[in-house]
């Protein structure tokens, strides 16, 4: 017994000195100048989340905040000797309210703080290679046999009979977004699935251009139906441009990270 409490009372000896040590270390590290002005800086740097909106079954998705963790950040500029923004390092505070506790929700809309906007387009050959060719990065509606794991542009899943086979390919190649376009026939396979329900906020056909162009701002997400021409494409594209939105795969529209 009295062997028991003579390591014991090493091993809080120990613990204590050990505690003791790191306490001492972050007080002499705090009055360096480097942690002071970490310290000041992350005041100013730190941003708050902003909760994901829902309206009945229907979610505008959030955007964690940002805070500046001083320990690492201390130590990824201490290499340097002296204060540089670029080698800040953040932790992401998520949401109260979160997408991610909230994926039974139908997204048809992006947080408009991103000031984007997504565009989706179906099969049409001419269109794809319109937009491959000027570089923009839509998303595109895929069946099985057209899945190209090489594919410029962001595919989703859109195909009812091969649903998993699809899926096993995404995750195969690394290029699984679990993003859904919903309707009557996909939602419950979707929903069993954990990919996000997306439906667009409008859906444009070679009819409708002016009354889109008109709504256009920042987080909407627009699928372009097949029959859409080149040239209102073109002229759509333009008024995207007009109102400075950056046009940007479905998947960053609606993720909740924050790329500060």
């Amino acid at each position: 017994m009295a062997k028991f409490f003579k390591y014991s009372g090493l091993v809080a000896i120990l613990m204590f000195s050990f505690y003791y040590t790191e306490k001492t270390a972050l007080f002499v590290k705090s009055k360096t100048p480097l942690m002071q002005e970490i310290n000041k800086q992350s005041n100013k740097l730190n941003t708050k989340s902003v909760n994901a909106i829902i309206d009945n079954n229907y979610i505008i998705p959030g955007i964690n905040g940002l805070e500046v963790d001083v320990s690492k950040s201390y130590v990824s500029m201490k290499k340097l000797g002296s204060y540089n923004e670029y080698y800040m390092v953040f932790n992401e505070i998520t949401p109260k309210i979160s997408l991610e506790n909230n994926k039974d929700k139908i997204i048809n809309q992006g947080n408009n703080l991103k000031n984007g906007i997504s565009l989706i387009i179906e099969d049409n050959k001419e269109i794809v290679n319109y937009f491959i060719n000027k570089k923009i990065k839509t998303n595109i509606l895929i069946n099985y046999n057209e899945f190209n794991k090489n594919s410029f542009l962001e595919q989703i899943n859109n195909d009812i009979d091969n649903f998993n086979k699809l899926d096993k390919l995404f995750i195969k190649h690394s290029l699984s977004n679990k993003l859904c376009l919903v309707n009557n026939n996909n939602i419950d396979l979707c929903k069993d699935s954990n990919y996000y329900l997306i439906e667009p906020t409008y859906i444009l056909n070679n009819n409708n251009l002016a009354n889109i162009k008109s709504k256009i701002k920042s987080g909407v997400i627009i699928l372009i139906k097949n029959d859409v021409s080149i040239d209102n494409i073109n002229l759509l594209l333009e008024q995207i441009k007009y109102r400075d939105l950056t046009i940007m795969p479905l998947s960053k529209l609606i993720s909740e990270h924050n790329s500060k």
